[in-house]
């Protein structure tokens, strides 16, 4: 089907080949996970009378150790963030202190799926 990547599933916190029958595929999977998805803190569902919310500073100390952890084991942190729920001004400043909080470490690289797809596949086990 010609696809390279995936970012669906949530198997693993690192990038890994997806199998066919034990087979290598060449589609690389780009795994996502709740915990580091920021509609989970945020959305409220108007219709059940439960309300989780998480306030913002302790969804910035998540995402922090989620970014410090995949740094220590030098993995990929992917946050999943959605403009009509991290958006509001008094969420956006997490997006922009997990920034400044990457920046300051040594090494740290901004890319999009396509440029970690080739990195893995060029740095395949």
């Amino acid at each position: 089907m010609g696809l390279a990547y995936d970012s669906s599933l949530m198997a693993d916190e690192d990038c890994y080949e997806l199998l066919l029958d034990g087979e290598p595929t060449g589609v690389i999977e780009l795994p996502v996970e709740w915990v580091r998805d920021d509609a989970v803190y945020f959305m409220m569902n108007r219709f059940q009378s439960l309300r989780p919310y998480t306030p913002p500073e302790g969804v910035l100390d998540i995402f922090r150790r989620e970014l410090d952890a995949a740094y220590d084991e030098g993995g990929i942190f992917q946050l999943t963030m959605h403009p009509h729920v991290i958006g509001y001004r008094s969420r956006i400043w997490i997006l922009e202190e997990i920034i400044r909080h990457a920046r300051a470490k040594a090494g740290i690289w901004f890319a999009t799926h396509a440029q970690v797809v080739d990195w893995a596949q060029r740095h395949a086990a």
